[in-house]
């Protein structure tokens, strides 16, 4: 029987869903800094649904959505304040683990704005902060191979794993590839060289998960490793492709709890075994697949 590892969701709609106040340009980080005890209960509320793993609500705890001065003065002590938080909340809970967000730190869907030597002082800043309460390192919405490198760098001295996640391009009738345009096989061969414990791909239309899935599975099988690979789809409507982290993005109705469960059933099917949500995909939804899964599959105790 098929064991799965769920993943919570999207920290922004779900801390909108538990009341707090969100705006861009700071997003997800204005309630780490007005509202650090929804921040508590959102991570509560998709573990109480059924996530056995936890994403630290750092994700915008970079200079692209608190500005470069705010970044200096205050960054190191929200990433701390973001591990800790999701820490409290994985203690109220049956051996919950805590993965560490180590963003596309200059502008999420833009792999063209990296600037390495940026990059590397920004994640050191995460990395440094939030090493003490997290399980796991968890680069994720990366748009490209440079992304991913520079992201091993930044955790290399760190005995906690790495799992690397790549956002596609959201177009079905494409080959699957990231939004650099580099293709799906060069990424995850890129993650396996790199050490990563495993492959996921996530921020994505689900259309475009199932053929990235069994790409990946293809080429993991092609290196003789045997690491997992998971999905983390979002709800965004079709026009709002590019526009992550740029406005509140509407969501589209078909992806209801009951709707994202049929989706799932195809990424589990094309050899995904790690399974939560992104960007507008809420404890609902997480509670919705841990229904599911109960009823048809197994979920791992690990």
């Amino acid at each position: 029987m098929t064991q799965i590892t769920l993943l919570d969701g999207g920290m922004s709609r779900e801390l909108e869903r538990c009341g707090a106040i969100l705006r861009q340009p700071e997003w997800s980080a204005l309630a780490l800094m007005n509202q650090p005890q929804i921040v508590q209960k959102a991570h509560e509320e998709f573990i109480a649904a059924g996530a056995q793993i936890i994403i630290a609500n750092n994700y915008a705890v970079v200079p692209f959505h608190l500005g470069q001065d705010r970044f200096d003065q205050d960054g190191a002590m929200l990433a701390a304040r973001a591990g800790h938080l999701a820490r409290q909340a994985a203690n109220t809970g049956d051996r919950i683990r805590v993965a560490g967000s180590l963003p596309p730190v200059c502008g999420s869907y833009q792999p063209e704005n990296l600037i390495e030597d940026d990059a590397k002082a920004i994640l050191k800043v995460l990395v440094d902060n939030m090493a003490a309460y997290v399980d796991l390192w968890l680069g994720e919405t990366l748009s490209s191979l440079a992304e991913a490198r520079i992201t091993a760098e930044a955790v290399a001295g760190s005995d906690l794993p790495l799992w690397i996640s790549y956002t596609l391009r959201d177009s079905a009738d494409d080959a699957p590839a990231l939004r650099s345009g580099e293709s799906v096989a060069d990424a995850v061969r890129l993650a396996v060289s790199l050490g990563a414990k495993a492959v996921l791909f996530n921020c994505s239309a689900p259309e475009a998960m199932q053929p990235a899935i069994i790409i990946a599975r293809d080429v993991i099988a092609e290196t003789g490793s045997s690491i997992p690979v998971g999905v983390y789809a979002n709800a965004f409507t079709p026009e709002d492709e590019g526009a992550a982290n740029e406005a509140i993005s509407s969501l589209r109705e078909d992806l209801s709890p009951e709707g994202y469960t049929i989706w799932m059933d195809r990424w589990i099917a094309a050899g995904a075994t790690i399974i939560g949500g992104c960007c507008g995909i809420d404890a609902p939804h997480i509670a919705a697949m841990k229904c599911h899964l109960k009823n048809h599959l197994q979920i791992c105790k690990c």
